[in-house]
């Protein structure tokens, strides 16, 4: 008989972030998150996702031990202002055994059918800057930091429990080398000249933080017209900027700037932190911090996290001159793999913007959808 507790104390919410680490113990695939990072995530008084939104944490037992967790999540400003009655549900892992996964899911759909809410989507986090969808191809390829990894049993049990595909993504990667200079090189200089833009890159995080809430507003524009998308708040900004922005080698955001100076589009990458993660095993120190700090420095695989144009921009060509930047900058650098964040499916235009780059489709994943 499986039972479940909700995770309210510090202890166990420890135990619900840390029960991917005996599930996931013998993959070589799997990313482990700092420990303390993701019990952040999950601290009321330090998230302002909490502001509005509603969280909570379940875990699963059967014979005294943990078999399953999920987290039950109502995004308010998504429910009220955008009227999707959705309830959200991420962090979702579990043994393969469908009486834990059934019962995990049974009790997302009762907070939901309590908040008069439609159907419910996932695995889905917070935000769109949160983790999303579960892996459905490509489990022998290594995780990252900004993805789920999970077991190839996970979709049987979707679709057993009538869950049905809602949005599916792709991942792509390709090597440095593919990234030739004839495919941006004049195109760059042919958008600047006709437009009047401008390249802005740094190398200390003090100046890329300056730009931040103007990138994070930007972002929403960007971003405002795809599904699920949920903006950022003012006081998510300074959140996500000392989560985030402070990570990343400040010369890997680049900033694009019109004639008038107002910020147009931006990019934002990231060293490959999974090795040094999977050394790190979920803890800062006494070690795990270094070994961070030398793939910061080091890493020859990159993430391309975001990347922004304002509508006025997009179809115009403005992506060579991001290219363009990240080319002379990862060149010297010596990058070898380029690897790309979960993209839609059916998002047509980033499939357009990297086409030149002979990318490999080397990992799906999905939401999954049921009606309540």
């Amino acid at each position: 008989m499986v039972t479940l507790k909700e995770a309210t104390s510090k202890a166990d919410l420890k135990k619900f972030v840390k029960f991917p680490f005996s599930l996931y113990k013998d993959s070589p695939y799997w990313v482990p998150p700092i420990i303390n990072d993701e019990l952040e995530s999950f601290d009321k008084t330090k998230n302002p996702a909490f502001k509005n939104a509603e969280a909570r944490f379940f875990l699963a037992y059967k014979n005294n031990e943990i078999v399953g967790r999920i987290a039950a999540i109502a995004n308010w400003i998504e429910i009220n202002q955008q009227k999707v009655k959705k309830m959200r549900f991420g962090w979702f892992d579990f043994v393969d055994d469908t009486e834990v996964s059934e019962t995990l899911l049974e009790k997302v759909q009762s907070i939901g059918l309590g908040h008069g809410l439609e159907f419910m989507e996932g695995p889905v986090g917070f935000s769109n800057l949160d983790k999303v969808g579960v892996l459905v191809e490509g489990f022998e390829a290594l995780g990252t930091m900004i993805t789920w990894y999970n077991h190839p049993y996970y979709q049987k049990h979707y679709e057993r429990l009538g869950f049905v595909k809602e949005k599916e993504y792709m991942e792509n990667r390709f090597p440095f080398s593919n990234a030739h200079p004839k495919f941006f090189v004049k195109a760059n200089e042919l958008v600047k000249r006709r437009y009047g833009v401008k390249a802005l890159s740094y190398t200390k995080t003090k100046d890329v933080m300056a730009m931040a809430d103007n990138m994070f507003d930007l972002f929403n524009e960007t971003y405002s017209s795809l599904s699920s998308f949920v903006p950022i708040t003012e006081v998510q900004k300074a959140y996500f900027k000392k989560k985030y922005i402070s990570f990343i080698n400040p010369e890997y955001i680049k900033f694009i700037l019109d004639k008038n100076d107002r910020l147009i589009a931006f990019g934002i990458v990231m060293p490959s932190f999974s090795r040094a993660l999977q050394k790190a095993k979920g803890k800062l120190f006494p070690t795990g911090i270094f070994h961070l700090l030398r793939a910061k420095k080091n890493s020859k695989d990159v993430i391309f996290y975001l990347i922004g144009v304002h509508p006025e921009y997009q179809n115009k060509g403005v992506t060579a001159v991001i290219f363009n930047e990240y080319y002379k900058t990862f060149s010297a650098k010596k990058i070898e793999n380029c690897i790309r964040t979960p993209e839609l499916e059916d998002n047509i235009a980033i499939k357009q913007i990297w086409k030149h780059f002979d990318p490999e489709i080397y990992k799906r994943r999905r939401t999954y959808r049921k009606d309540l």
